[in-house]
């Protein structure tokens, strides 16, 4: 797979619930080995940005799948690890707002609350049980990419539209964005 393989709103498969996984087998494999492709070649098209992780359903696979880079600040690191039916089973910490952005919702970041520390179950691609505990940068990916296996999108949780959103500058910098002119009416964002 390749970015192009990458659905974007309005494509109303994101909004879709995913489906757990049963049995893994060679396929759901696959899928994983091909979402990590995807979300590298992303990543090597986008000079400011790495690519964090990505759900199944952000490939248009309705399977509860994602996958989270092992390092987040060197883009040299390309290794991921898979997640299947990942789920949270404890938030712990205080709820913290921070920017987030997507692969699914190009051009535009939003401040977006969430835990600052959960505790998380799921299975490894050789179907054993993972258990973990995830804070800081690590919890509010794995809280992003279990809301797409859930149909939720990270713009759904920003309830304040003033100083709520935002794009990229051509130098990697975070500029704000106008809800009602920049966002609400503008359908090329969506595109």
């Amino acid at each position: 797979m390749t970015k192009d393989d990458i659905i974007a709103l309005p494509n109303p498969h994101l909004r879709q619930k995913s489906a757990k996984i049963h049995v893994i087998t060679d396929e759901v494999r696959q899928l994983s080995a091909n979402m990590i492709a995807a979300a590298l070649d992303w990543e090597d098209s986008r000079p400011h940005e790495i690519s964090a992780a990505l759900a199944a359903i952000q490939v248009d696979h309705l399977e509860r799948i994602i996958i989270v880079r092992s390092d987040f600040d060197d883009k040299a690191t390309r290794e991921f690890t898979t997640l299947i039916n990942p789920e949270i089973v404890k938030y712990e910490g205080e709820i913290v707002a921070d920017f987030e952005g997507c692969l699914s919702v190009k051009h535009v970041y939003g401040k977006v609350p969430r835990h600052s520390k959960i505790r998380v179950k799921a299975l490894d691609l050789d179907g054993n049980e993972i258990r973990l505990k995830a804070e800081g940068f690590l919890a509010r990916v794995i809280q992003h990419e279990i809301d797409h296996t859930n149909g939720i999108v990270f713009i759904d949780h920003i309830r304040d539209q003033h100083d709520a959103f935002y794009t990229l500058d051509d130098s990697g910098e975070l500029q704000p964005l106008d809800y009602e002119a920049d966002i609400k009416d503008n359908a090329q964002l969506w595109d």
